[in-house]
C-alpha cells in the first residue's frame, strides 16, 4: 500500500483519449466549450478523435440548408478520413451528399432522411460507399429504383437498410415493385429491411426473402398490398415480419436498433420467430436539441478567426 501510484493529470491524457471523453458531450458544449479550456482540450476537438461518430440528425431537423452545409463541411474535415457514423436529416444538394462520399472510406453506419438527394448523384458517388453496413435513405423522394440498385452493387457490405415513406409522399406512385426488385437482386446480405409505406406487392417481397436468406428483420407497415401468412415465411426461420397493419400511425417510429427490437410494441402483425435478432445496425446517439443558429456563427468566428485561447474569456452566448 507504500507503493506510489503515479496518477496522470488531465491535461495530459492524449488526445485520442480525451476524444472518448469529450465525444459524449453535447454537440454544442464540444463546439463551443470545451475548446475554451485549454489548447490541449482544442486540440482534441479539433482533430479527428471526437468526430469519428458524427449525430447532428435532430440538429439538423432545425436549422437552415446553408447553416447545415457548413457545419457538415466542418465536421466532416475535422473527421480527417476516420468518420465511421453519419446522421443527418435534410440535406439539400447532391453536393453535400457528394462530400460525404468523398470522406466515406471508413464509412459503416449513414442515415440521411427527408434528403433532396438525387437518383444520379448516388449513381456517381455509390462506389466510394463500399465500407457502408447500415443505410437510412427514409422519405427521400428524389430517389428510386436507380439509386438502390447503384448502392446494392456497390455496398457489398450492406447488412441494414431503411427506406421508409410517409403515406402522402406516394400517393401519386402506382407501384414501386421496382424498388423492391433492386433490393431483391443487389442486396444478399441484408440482416434488417425497413419497406413501411412503399407501394410494393406480395410478389415483390417473396422476391426479397427468397434473395435475402440472411434477414432477420422485415418492416412492411402501411404496405397494404402485401399478403403473407405463416405458410409463406415459415421456411425462414430467422425472420420477424412487422405488419402490414399498423396499429398507431401517428406514432410509428422507425425501428433503429434490431437488439431493441420488442414483440410487444403493439405493430407486429405477425411474429414467426425461431431466433433473436441480437446484431447492432444503428445505435442512436442524441445531442439534444440546439437551436441556435448564432452558436454556429460564434463556433465558425471562433475556430477559424484565430481565438485566442490563452487569453480567452468564456462569455459568448449560448442556446437554452
Amino acid at each position: 500500500m507504500g507503493e506510489n501510484v503515479d496518477f496522470r493529470r488531465w491535461d495530459e491524457l492524449i488526445p485520442d483519449a480525451l476524444g472518448l471523453i469529450f465525444k459524449n458531450l453535447p454537440l454544442q458544449e464540444i463546439l463551443t466549450v470545451v475548446p475554451g479550456v485549454c489548447k490541449l482540450w482544442r486540440k482534441a476537438v479539433t482533430g479527428p478523435y471526437c468526430w469519428q461518430d458524427i449525430d447532428i440528425e435532430q440538429w439538423s431537423q432545425q436549422c437552415r440548408p446553408e447553416t447545415l452545409d457548413r457545419m457538415l463541411q466542418m465536421l466532416i474535415t475535422r473527421s480527417s478520413g476516420s468518420l465511421r457514423k453519419l446522421c443527418v436529416a435534410g440535406l439539400a444538394n447532391d453536393q453535400s451528399f457528394s462530400l460525404i462520399a468523398d470522406n466515406a472510406k471508413s464509412l459503416q453506419t449513414l442515415r440521411l432522411p427527408r434528403s433532396e438527394i438525387s437518383d444520379s448523384i448516388v449513381e456517381q458517388v455509390a462506389g466510394r460507399l463500399f465500407s457502408v453496413t447500415f443505410l437510412d435513405v427514409s422519405y427521400c423522394r428524389n430517389i428510386g429504383a436507380p439509386a438502390l440498385e447503384a448502392i446494392g452493387k456497390n455496398c457489398k457490405l450492406l447488412m441494414g437498410l431503411r427506406r421508409t415513406m410517409h403515406p402522402l409522399e406516394v400517393i401519386d406512385k402506382l407501384s414501386q415493385d421496382d424498388e423492391a426488385f433492386a433490393i431483391a437482386t443487389t442486396m444478399p446480405k441484408l440482416k434488417q429491411l425497413e419497406v413501411a409505406y412503399l407501394l410494393i406487392s406480395t410478389e415483390a417481397v417473396l422476391k426479397i426473402l427468397e434473395n435475402c436468406p440472411e434477414l432477420e428483420l422485415l418492416d412492411v407497415r402501411g404496405c397494404w398490398n402485401v399478403k403473407l401468412d405463416e405458410n409463406c415465411i415459415k421456411k425462414f426461420t430467422r425472420l420477424k415480419v412487422v405488419g402490414p397493419h399498423v396499429v398507431d400511425y401517428f406514432g410509428m417510429k422507425g425501428c433503429d436498433d434490431c437488439s431493441n427490437y420488442s414483440g410487444s410494441s403493439g405493430y407486429l402483425a405477425w411474429d414467426f420467430v425461431a431466433g433473436n435478432v441480437g446484431s447492432d445496425y444503428d445505435d442512436e446517439i442524441s445531442d439534444g436539441d440546439w437551436e441556435d443558429d448564432q452558436s454556429m456563427e460564434d463556433v465558425e468566428m471562433r475556430f477559424y478567426d484565430g481565438f485566442d485561447l490563452d487569453n480567452a474569456a468564456f462569455d459568448w452566448p449560448l442556446s437554452p
